[in-house]
């Protein structure tokens, strides 16, 4: 399992410019009332547009957000020509012995082995790749529908206050309290949208398009074992997924 470097240190900047700008003052930007209204009304807001599978499901994968489990396209296509070569000089079922880490292409060399059509296989894998992007779109239309909802709910938690403070012109003393649980409010609103669930969404469709593009190298690369394709030849079709400094360093 790799921690994800970028993601760490996005957070660590994010509290500390938060905290940071709050100094010694910290206290003044405690409000349980106006925490209530941001953060239950987004859990709130997202069990009723989704259902509870779909909501388990989703916070499940927000330990992806910090540890990317996927292997880089790189290493999938060294495992793919090495798969090549074996087949090439011992033929297709000596891949059986191969230990492969990488689910997907595990299960596509499986496939291989069993003799499986070239055309059948690419139609398997497909289809699972299609279901992969439907589960995965749930989820970041789930976090995009909390970045919506936080804001939203920082607004709820600003008229509130709003309410307070006018029912209260005749108190001075409650027209601090009643003002600043109106402006925390909006503050929490923003602060868990812009740095939290808007940019958990962005990266599990990052993460989506990545897996993606795995599935699209898996394909290929069996196919090309499948066919017989000389493996230099096979991998320099496969290293067009790469960059180009990324394609100096296969081997």
């Amino acid at each position: 399992m790799k921690v994800d470097i970028s993601s760490v240190i996005g957070m660590v900047i994010a509290v500390l410019i938060v905290f940071g700008l709050m100094g010694h003052n910290l206290h003044m930007f405690g409000s349980m009332h106006a925490l209530i209204v941001v953060v239950g009304g987004l859990i709130a807001s997202t069990f009723i547009k989704f259902n509870i599978t779909d909501v388990m499901n989703t916070m499940g994968i927000v330990s992806k957000i910090f540890t990317n489990p996927q292997d880089h396209p790189k290493e999938i296509i060294e495992q793919i020509i090495n798969c090549a070569n074996i087949a090439r000089k011992d033929g297709m079922l000596a891949l059986e012995k191969v230990q492969i880490q990488n689910p997907v292409l595990q299960t596509a060399i499986t496939l291989c082995v069993d003799g499986v059509d070239p055309v059948y296989l690419r139609e398997m894998m497909s289809k699972e790749k299609e279901y992969m992007e439907i589960r995965h779109h749930v989820g970041v239309v789930m976090f995009e529908s909390m970045g919506e909802a936080g804001p939203a709910m920082g607004m709820v938690g600003t008229l509130i206050g709003m309410v307070e403070l006018l029912a209260n012109l005749s108190n001075p003393d409650a027209i601090g309290p009643a003002m600043s649980v109106a402006l925390l409010a909006t503050m929490y609103g923003a602060i868990v949208a812009n740095l939290i669930v808007i940019p958990f969404g962005i990266k599990l469709h990052h993460y989506s398009t990545h897996e993606g593009i795995i599935y699209e190298l898996v394909m290929d690369g069996v196919q090309g074992i499948q066919r017989g394709v000389n493996p230099r030849i096979l991998e320099k079709a496969l290293v067009s997924a790469l960059s180009r400094g990324q394609r100096a360093s296969i081997g």
